[in-house]
């Protein structure tokens, strides 16, 4: 395995932990009462702020993780060996789970401006990844 893809798995566990989270949490709500099954529409609010804030970081992640993906599969079918490639992978990464923390700690300003500069560095590494491929 090759750091983009370690750095895919890794966006992979961490979306699924936030579902699982969010599992969690709605069992827990339903199990003692304080919700019933049918008691979470889709893209309505609902629930505590942080639960909503967790709701919509999983749906971020679920957007952006497809785009990753196609940028490091076909860069490792292509052959694309860079070690820039690896480090901006791994960059990618790691500033999913910063924006994911950033965004489920807090709605102020302070959060919202680190959510974003996140969200900065990965269109970053996402853009130049995706200029690497194609300029093979």
């Amino acid at each position: 395995m090759t750091t983009p893809l370690y750095s895919l798995m890794g966006f992979v566990f961490w979306t699924a932990l936030l579902v699982l989270l969010i599992g969690v949490i709605r069992v827990g709500q339903v199990v003692t009462g304080k919700a019933a099954v049918n008691s979470f529409p889709s893209g309505q609010p609902h629930g505590s702020d942080f639960y909503w804030r967790l709701s919509r970081a999983h749906m971020n992640c679920l957007e952006n993780l497809p785009l990753f993906a196609a940028v490091v599969l076909t860069g490792h079918v292509s052959g694309l060996t860079a070690p820039l490639f690896g480090t901006l992978a791994a960059t990618y990464a790691f500033a999913r789970v910063g924006q994911t923390l950033a965004h489920v700690s807090s709605a102020g300003v302070a959060a919202v401006n680190v959510r974003f500069t996140f969200f900065s560095v990965q269109m970053v590494c996402l853009v130049w990844m995706a200029l690497m491929v194609v300029g093979r």
